[in-house]
């Protein structure tokens, strides 16, 4: 069964993506980004890029070329899915595939829309019987 781990407060979802993968990939896991469109999946991707100043995180886009090469996946649809390891979901809704992955993570920033949505969320997986750990990144500054 999918483990799911929400991060709530969390107040760059970029950067926290970045940190989430960098960790990831150091252990060898393959990460699926389902980002909430283009832009913020070639935004995510200019900081992976530049994530450490010794090492780069490699990523592609699910409809690259490369995107069989690379460890991280952005992904706006969830038609192309490569990999079933790790998916961080930087939508407002569950992604309807999330099952096949053996985590699931969901970042919640700190503004009041992301908040709500993400409550419908972890309603949602808690209802059909996903145990759901939660992490509160405001008590972790």
């Amino acid at each position: 069964m999918t483990r799911v781990e929400f991060f709530f407060n969390v107040p760059d979802k970029l950067a926290k993506t970045a940190e989430l993968c960098e960790k990831a990939v150091g252990k060898g896991h393959q990460l699926t980004i389902f980002t909430q469109s283009d832009d913020m999946s070639s935004a995510l991707q200019q900081r992976l890029w530049q994530q450490s100043a010794t090492s780069f995180l490699p990523s592609a886009k699910s409809d690259d070329a490369m995107s069989q090469c690379s460890p991280i996946i952005l992904d706006t649809n969830g038609e192309r899915l490569m990999q079933d390891d790790i998916l961080i979901n930087l939508q407002t809704d569950y992604p309807p595939f999330f099952s096949r992955f053996r985590y699931l993570v969901e970042l919640v920033g700190v503004d009041e829309a992301d908040k709500v949505a993400a409550r419908a969320r972890y309603r949602f997986y808690r209802n059909r019987g996903y145990e759901v750990k939660s992490t509160d990144m405001a008590a972790n500054l």
